[in-house]
């Protein structure tokens, strides 16, 4: 294997082997340990070129494995991964000397390419896979593809766009459709999802800092501009961003350059910046929740992706493309099925789509093809244990099936519980409104109805 080597820190067996298979099938080479005690015996013998560990383990935790890795020569990169009642242990962690953090439950594509970014210095590898496995931007229905040919277009230059939809429309995936057919594309290509990363992380996340810049910064961090530059910078979920880091975002808009916390000076920066929202920015604007100077600064070319039920002519290839890349064997989908996921309402769009595949593909097990009693559509049930049962039957793909599970059963509760008010709800879940909100968009991407949503006439 020529992919790296990568050692993997988890004291729960059943996702530790999760974690092997998936980046093994990823083409790195994976050694295990079961907490930070056994990863240190194994560094003792062996090089690695990137630890993937969790925070909490016993005896070990993944804190004191960074604290003695300090005391070792050039030690490898760390990845940590959290739970969401674990993230200040994750922001702590990273002030040790951790270079990023996953918060569980989270996709196996998503820890590929963190592992790609971190054992190869850049994304090029993750890029390579998406294309290989084909998510390029599919566009049979005429809305689609006179979408991609004003892609292609823009594409051609370096204003800022702005991409518009859903929540599981596949504004990641246009993305980088963008920066493919672009001059930068030999560039890197950086994301950064601001709705999941802690407030108090953003900022020097994207930003860079010095060491010694504030309490805990152990090391030096260019940040996410400057390691985009030469290419394209991705603001995933923008609106998410507090006002006062707005402010500061658009200064380095203006200025074309970046003053890293505890730097004496600016770094200019040749960056092509995207950024996407699922929400009605010029709303937002109205609001006072969103800047309108940093609004006209972004929405230079703004492209709106149309949720799915409105480009039914996509769905047979989406179908299609799914089928072939998660299927073992070469299986057919029956006119029927195509004609029944046609009609659907799709409030997940493509991801609830890709995870309705995957629940045919295994209902469908040795039939000669996929037909309409394999398809288990949302929807069907109703209430909390409707959704309860929704989030056990589409868990992510091969990685911590059982949080997703759990998580999705208390933020329910919990909302049923306060008769679908988000402000209760979050205080008894001990999270964020913001964390919330960005929890609900993808409770209502898998598909499942959020207790509280028919009230308020929320747009799934």
């Amino acid at each position: 294997m020529s992919g790296g080597t990568v050692l993997v820190v988890e004291d729960d067996q059943p996702l530790q082997d999760a974690l092997v298979t998936t980046l093994e099938g990823a083409g790195f080479k994976v050694l295990a340990a079961s907490d930070g005690g056994e990863a240190l015996k194994v560094l003792g013998t062996t090089s690695v070129d990137l630890i993937v560990s969790d925070v909490e383990m016993r005896p070990v935790d993944g804190r004191e494995l960074l604290k003695r890795l300090r005391q070792r020569e050039a030690p490898p990169p760390v990845l940590l991964m959290t739970a969401y009642g674990t993230i200040d242990q994750a922001v702590a962690a990273m002030r040790d000397g951790a270079v990023d953090y996953l918060v569980k439950p989270f996709e196996a594509e998503e820890l590929e390419q963190r592992v790609a970014r971190y054992v190869h210095g850049d994304s090029s590898r993750a890029a390579s896979r998406e294309t290989a496995s084909g998510s390029e931007p599919v566009a049979e229905d005429p809305a689609s593809r006179k979408l991609l040919e004003l892609a292609s277009r823009v594409a051609q230059s370096d204003v800022t766009v702005l991409l518009n939809g859903e929540s599981g429309t596949g504004k990641e995936v246009l993305a980088r459709f963008i920066h493919a057919r672009s001059k930068r594309n030999a560039g890197p290509f950086v994301a950064v999802n601001c709705a999941a990363i802690p407030e108090q992380m953003l900022e020097a996340l994207l930003f860079g800092h010095e060491k010694g810049a504030f309490t805990g910064a152990q090391a030096r961090s260019v940040g996410k501009f400057v390691q985009a530059n030469g290419g394209t910078l991705l603001l995933d979920e923008v609106t998410e961003m507090e006002l006062g880091l707005q402010a500061k975002l658009l200064r380095v808009l203006q200025e074309r350059e970046v003053e890293p916390l505890g730097a004496s000076k600016p770094i200019s920066l040749d960056v092509r910046v995207l950024a996407t929202s699922n929400r009605d920015l010029e709303q937002a604007v109205r609001a006072g929740s969103f800047r309108e100077d940093l609004y006209y600064r972004l929405s230079v070319f703004p492209l709106k992706i149309a949720p799915l039920r409105e480009r039914p002519g996509d769905i047979g290839a989406l179908t299609q493309r799914f089928v072939a890349a998660r299927s073992p064997r070469p299986l057919a989908v029956s006119a029927a099925a195509l004609a029944r996921l046609k009609v659907h309402a799709w409030p997940g769009n493509v991801r609830e789509l890709e995870n309705v595949v995957q629940r045919a593909l295994l209902l469908a097990e040795g039939a000669p093809c996929i037909d309409v009693e394999h398809l288990a559509l949302a929807g069907t049930g109703d209430g909390a244990q409707a959704a309860v049962s929704n989030a056990a039957a589409a868990p992510p793909a091969g990685l911590a099936g059982e949080l997703w599970e759990e998580e999705t059963r208390r933020i329910v509760a919990a909302l049923t519980a306060h008769h679908g008010a988000r402000r209760g709800a979050a205080e008894q879940l001990g999270i964020s409104d913001r964390t919330l909100r960005y929890k609900l968009s993808r409770i209502r991407a898998a598909g499942i109805e959020v207790p509280g949503d028919r009230a308020r006439g929320v747009e799934r």
